[in-house]
């Protein structure tokens, strides 16, 4: 009899993809004589390869190696050569729902992926809003797997043993140090994809000054890579001595990952950091501006209290962030005040033992 082996296609952004991750080891601990096989883009293999001993990484370029329709057959070739009994995927798209196809001409069990798109429209319509609160993407992903024939239970709680990731595999001494001082660790990732989703820079600057005044020991450790984060960490940097750039430090995400579970609390935007930190089990103080928590997008454990966001009709007018404001002001992130995330942080850090994901 064939070993049950579980193909699970999960690409698009690393927050979309960090998702599966709680989903993935619940699947692998409580099925631990099944194989399960993550297949995604590269960046993604620090998230899974050392979840669970029956848990395998296959990175695939989209852009590239598999380009197009001759490109995803040569995918398909490749994957049918593992010898899969059932495909989960979690994507949903046109890319992957052409592997579908191919698996399901093959005779696989294949499930996939129910958006809600109804649902969402609903939530993001400008007339007859509904606020109704739609499936979380961990349930999304774990119900395409008990449609395969494996149930599951979500439990998780880190990606790293209790007490966090192992300093000594980060590449500088000095950012250990800082780690291990007496003194406050505060994640900041004020960047997002889209700008319905950014905080105004000036209002995060005041946050942070605010932050520094409260706690002036504390380090506070920038998250984010491009041009742009560049450009205003190394300015907040020189500003402020208690900035630390962590793309600076750093050369993988595995060791980006290491920092923040080091953290006692992160401050993100609608984005991948806040995922990230939840894998890592560390609070989240969440901005959101054009979506919403309605959504299922919320971070894997993370306190609905810690949501800082203003009630608008609007609100939300996206699913993911991209469509410019109606309105024409941003009012949903200009109308948070800076001292509403500075009070959060603050309770966060004075209950931070209660205040941790479970």
């Amino acid at each position: 009899m064939k070993k049950e082996h579980i193909l699970i296609i999960r690409f698009s952004a690393l927050g979309d993809v960090a998702m599966a991750v709680p989903v993935v080891y619940s699947l692998a601990h409580q099925y631990p004589n099944v194989r399960i096989t993550v297949l995604s883009r590269a960046f993604a293999r620090s998230l899974f390869e050392n979840l669970a001993p029956n848990v395998g990484f296959m990175e695939a370029d989209l852009k590239r190696e598999y380009h197009g329709i001759k490109g995803l057959n040569a995918l398909y070739r490749r994957l049918t050569a593992k010898q899969f009994t059932a495909v989960a995927d979690l994507h949903n798209v046109l890319r992957s729902e052409f592997l579908r196809v191919r698996f399901n001409m093959g005779r696989y069990k294949v499930a996939h992926v129910d958006k809600h798109r109804k649902g969402r429209r609903r939530l993001t319509s400008l007339a007859n809003k509904l606020m109704e609160q739609q499936p979380s993407s961990f349930q999304n992903y774990a119900d395409v797997l008990a449609r395969l024939g494996y149930p599951i239970k979500l439990e998780f709680h880190s990606i790293f043993p209790e007490g966090g990731g192992d300093l000594s595999l980060l590449p500088s001494e000095a950012i250990s140090q800082q780690l291990t001082a007496n003194s406050q660790l505060i994640g900041l990732a004020p960047f997002a994809a889209h700008e319905g989703k950014i905080y105004p820079l000036p209002k995060m600057q005041q946050v942070l000054e605010k932050v520094i005044a409260l706690y002036p020991e504390a380090r506070i450790l920038l998250f984010g890579k491009g041009e742009q984060e560049d450009k205003q960490f190394t300015q907040w940097c020189e500003q402020y001595k208690q900035c630390v750039h962590v793309s600076n430090e750093v050369e993988t995400l595995y060791q980006e990952l290491i920092l923040m579970s080091h953290l006692d609390v992160m401050v993100s935007m609608d984005s991948a950091n806040m995922h990230l930190a939840s894998l890592v089990a560390i609070p989240v103080v969440s901005i959101w501006g054009a979506t919403h928590p309605y959504a299922g997008f919320m971070g894997w454990n993370q306190d609905p209290d810690n949501v800082i966001q203003v009630p608008l009709e609007c609100r939300p007018c996206s699913i993911y962030g991209q469509k410019p404001c109606m309105r024409g002001d941003y009012a949903c992130m200009n109308n948070i005040a800076p001292e509403t995330i500075v009070e959060r942080i603050e309770h966060v850090l004075n209950n931070k033992d209660k205040n941790k994901p479970i």
